[in-house]
């Protein structure tokens, strides 16, 4: 089979080209996984965190990719749950352990064992890839193979997001940073909450155009003060600065939701403008995404399908992902990327 294998970490500018496209043997299903013949894969800035170093693969060389919509070829002798050509899904979580108190009370994304798809294990930039029936989700039939995708990763994540936000009808949302993780919460919410009132917050012009057209209430820059208070504060830029303006744009006893991997480190300076009793007081609460579960994955496919939620995705051959990372990394971002793996 083709695989797309990372061999070294480095930075796209020194190796723009960092994956290889070689032949490898065809995996086999053992036990209770099942081998899944990859129709597309996402291209997201989380395959830039393990291409640079940021979060580093478990070892090297492995294939990365993490939102995989596939079809189940062949199952080993203890899985039973899916049927051969049945369409299918793979996320970021690939496995937990199954038996601590966080798995146990669906917290799987906190496991210490948790292993993530094309991290921790060989993910979907091949043809073929195998991975345990239970982390394994049917796909919608409203969602074409590239418009799932997306769904698996970045929505799944946003959606985990909204749910810390503990968002109430009627109650005021802000997004800072408007990327394809909040557009696809967007294009929901208003049906949703329709009592809500959305605030997008984003430098880019586009972007805050779009928002508007998916219904948010007000559109500014980063530096521009929002006409008021909010309820709940969804984060997803890169800038330490973004976690100190919303702190500051929140109501007493409001969310502030990181939904980012990290935070650049040369940022960290904004931290000096922290006020311990402005920000940090009236019982507001800060929390950061980590990880998804298999619920946040199968409940945010079937909110999205109610509401009708579809990606625009751009789709490019599999020998070009080296081409469509980066773009990505330069921020040549038109909609959500996707690989073709056939």
């Amino acid at each position: 089979m083709k695989a797309l294998v990372l061999k070294q970490i480095a930075s796209l500018e020194d190796n723009p080209a960092p994956l290889d496209l070689v032949d490898l043997p065809m995996p086999s299903p053992v036990d209770n996984e099942v081998l899944i013949e990859v129709f597309a894969c996402g291209v997201y800035h989380t395959e830039l965190d393990i291409i640079e170093g940021r979060t580093p693969p478990v070892r090297l060389p492995i294939t990365i990719g993490h939102q995989v919509v596939g079809r189940v070829k062949s199952s080993g002798r203890q899985a039973n749950r899916f049927q051969v050509n049945e369409r299918v899904g793979i996320g970021w979580i690939y496995s937990a352990c199954g038996h601590c108190s966080y798995c146990w009370s669906g917290l799987e994304n906190l496991c210490q064992y948790f292993k993530a798809t094309g991290k921790d294990a060989n993910g979907g930039y091949a043809q073929y890839m195998t991975v345990s029936e239970d982390f394994v989700y049917r796909l919608p039939a409203i969602f074409s193979d590239v418009e799932a995708v997306p769904l698996l990763g970045i929505g799944a994540m946003g959606y985990r997001s909204l749910r810390l936000a503990e968002l109430q009808d009627g109650q005021k949302l802000g997004f800072i940073g408007f990327d394809a993780s909040a557009q696809l919460l967007m294009r929901a919410i208003k049906q949703q909450y329709p009592r809500t009132a959305v605030f997008v917050f984003s430098r880019n012009e586009d972007k805050r155009a779009l928002a508007k057209e998916l219904g948010a209430t007000w559109v500014g820059d980063f530096t521009d003060e929002p006409p008021e208070k909010m309820a709940c504060i969804i984060d997803s830029t890169l800038h330490w600065q973004s976690v100190i303006d919303a702190l500051e744009y929140l109501r007493p006893g409001g969310r502030l939701v990181i939904n980012a991997a990290h935070k650049q480190e040369r940022d960290q300076d904004s931290l000096r403008q922290l006020d311990y009793g402005r920000h940090l007081g009236m019982e507001k609460v800060i929390k950061r995404v980590t990880n998804i579960s298999r619920s946040d994955v199968a409940e945010f496919l079937a909110w999205a399908a109610r509401f009708s939620v579809k990606p625009a995705v751009e789709v490019y051959p599999m020998e070009e992902a080296n081409q469509a990372l980066l773009e990505l990394s330069r921020g040549e971002i038109r909609a959500v990327k996707v690989l073709r793996m056939h």
